[in-house]
């Protein structure tokens, strides 16, 4: 039987919900779905410019993990740009480092400071906030 997966840490989500190819006449309703842990180790590895070692200790995993979801990543993106598919970022088996919300007028992520009493979002002080952590 295999050992339990690990969460992994993730530092803030995306701050998208997919991406789409502009200029394709394929109307494919197929997509490559981009796990916020893929998309991490995407960021610190090639973003941040962390080698394997650093980053995997950031996500909370050992290295050779952080190389499967790194190469699981780089797959998915190539597949999707070569066939053409849209991606879309799924939570995943993530834990986030903070509470992050998401506001559903107006789409920004964020988190509330615990000194803060209120839950409004702080781009547009709308109250329809919906918590990340949640969206599983």
């Amino acid at each position: 039987m295999p050992r339990r997966t690990r969460l992994r840490k993730v530092v803030a989500p995306p701050e998208f919900k997919g991406y789409k190819p502009y200029g394709t006449h394929k109307s494919s309703k197929e997509h490559i779905e981009l796990l916020y842990e893929e998309y991490e180790a995407i960021k610190l590895s090639d973003y941040d410019l962390m080698n394997h070692k650093e980053a995997s200790e950031l996500m909370g995993v050992s290295r050779p993990t952080f190389a499967r979801i790194y190469e699981s990543a780089r797959r998915k993106i190539a597949k999707a740009f070569v066939e053409t598919k849209e991606i879309r970022t799924v939570f995943g088996n993530t834990q986030m480092d903070d509470s992050w919300f998401i506001c559903n007028a107006c789409q920004a992520r964020f988190t509330i400071p615990k000194t803060l009493k209120q839950n409004i979002c702080p781009m547009c002080s709308s109250d329809q906030i919906e918590s990340l952590n949640n969206q599983k």
